[in-house]
């Protein structure tokens, strides 16, 4: 296998083939999965595989969870202290440990088996939830309960999309099992916020918080009995010789995985291309409270608002997964990654309910450029550093987001809301052309040779 070769590294995809070090047996009358080709083989042969299967319903039961155990947790806050600072605290407590965690804890998606990672992660992230339910607990610790689940869930995130490679295979079915992933957790969210709302108007916090942990423990159960355990990948992708691995620091073997992946030109484009769009989409949406408000709009305008991102990105990566093929996915990846932020522009003109909606939903259809990302991205990271490379990449998102939620609002107390909305779009335009060039550039050069 291929290996990155230091900065300045231009080699084409095809010159860095994806055969696995190792495979795990299959038991007897074990499906296949979907062709490992570079053809396209569409969602429906994604769910033909019984692991990934179970995946998705982990997944779906987690995120489901999780919304509502985070609404719950900010109601919580909100009803012990009367604070809307601290009840806020806790949605920023879920991004802010993010880089953290995908930085110093990369390494553990590679050191120990993914599907140990994956239920050890969930059992924890269950065990903080369930001592939020215990009465008097205060506020402190509450949030700093919630900072250890957001410290892993970069580790949880970068495992899972590393093991769909073995899951799925490294062709298209990857592709379209992230882009399941992401439907899933956009749905999740849409539904989640209503079903926590119409919980919380039956029980209390405590009792709906108590329901999440619940439903982690049960994703960990379905991922414990549901997927194939697979020998650690730090052991068997190259990487080091087992008879050293075990005796790298993890920090030290975290910082150096990190290092690897940002010397490589190609790693280094990519990842960023993951990053700037999302930093600045996100920047119209949470100014949507103050612009609603200059509307005259009530919660459901608000709620209607807050609702077309998630719609535009659901409608657009299921069309494009369903219709398109790899080439032609691969054809919009970059144009399409630079005009998710062109809508936003749109805010300039100071737009009514129903073109605001519109902008959203629009905006919303630009995540469609991640399913050609995401095959690009798996051909790039040699294979021992899959888990480390996912980490970084899903722990960068969330900081890039956090960092533009805060620089929106922050422009937002001194210029028009309409104003900094617009001007996120022609910035994030921008910058996502100059990210796109250089993911151009790394394309083209000689061809590397295998080792």
């Amino acid at each position: 296998m291929s290996t990155p070769s230091g900065p300045g590294t231009t080699g084409p995809l095809e010159s860095r083939p994806d055969a696995p070090a190792s495979r795990p047996e299959l038991a007897p009358g074990a499906d296949e999965g979907p062709p490992r080709g570079p053809g396209s083989v569409g969602y429906r042969a994604v769910f033909a595989v019984g692991e990934f299967r179970a995946v998705f319903a982990a997944h779906l039961v987690s995120m489901l969870g999780e919304v509502v155990g985070q609404l719950a947790l900010s109601v919580l806050v909100f009803r012990l202290t009367g604070s809307p600072l601290l009840s806020a605290l806790t949605f920023a407590t879920s991004m802010l440990p993010y880089v953290i965690g995908g930085t110093l804890l990369s390494s553990v998606a590679d050191r120990f088996p993914a599907r140990r990672v994956l239920v050890v992660c969930d059992l924890v992230h269950a065990a903080c939830v369930a001592a939020m339910v215990v009465p008097g607990m205060p506020v402190a610790a509450l949030l700093a309960l919630r900072c250890v689940p957001a410290a892993i869930s970069p580790v949880f995130s970068g495992t899972r999309s590393a093991t769909l490679g073995d899951v799925l295979g490294e062709g298209d079915a990857f592709v379209l099992g992230r882009s399941v992933l992401r439907i899933t957790a956009q749905t999740a969210q849409l539904a989640g916020f209503g079903v926590g709302g119409l919980l919380l108007a039956a029980v209390s916090p405590r009792a709906a918080l108590a329901l999440t942990a619940a439903a982690l423990v049960g994703s960990a159960l379905v991922l414990r009995f549901g997927t194939r355990r697979r020998p650690a990948r730090r052991l068997t992708g190259g990487g080091a010789p087992p008879a050293t691995a075990g005796r790298c620091p993890l920090l030290g073997d975290s910082l150096s995985g990190i290092r690897r992946l940002f010397a490589d030109r190609r790693i280094r484009a990519l990842m960023l291309l993951s990053w700037v769009p999302p930093m600045f989409v996100v920047m119209p949406e949470v100014l949507l409270t103050p612009y609603s408000d200059g509307l005259g709009l009530g919660s459901v305008g608000l709620g209607l608002l807050m609702c077309g991102m998630p719609v535009g990105a659901i409608a657009s990566e299921a069309l494009v997964g369903s219709l398109l093929g790899p080439r032609a996915r691969a054809r919009l990846t970059l144009p399409v990654g630079v005009a998710a932020m062109l809508p936003a522009l749109g805010y300039a003109g100071h737009p009514s309910f129903g073109w605001a909606l519109a902008l959203q939903v629009l905006t919303g259809c630009g995540i469609a450029y991640s399913l050609g990302l995401d095959q690009w991205f798996l051909a790039a990271v040699p294979d021992e550093l899959r888990g480390r490379a996912m980490t970084a990449m899903s722990a960068g998102l969330m900081t890039a987001q956090g960092l533009g939620m805060a620089v929106s609002g922050a422009v937002a107390e001194f210029v028009p809301v309409h104003v900094v909305a617009a001007t996120a779009g022609g910035c994030g335009a921008l910058c996502s052309l100059l990210v796109a060039l250089e993911v151009r550039r790394t394309v083209s050069g000689p061809v590397r040779p295998e080792v």
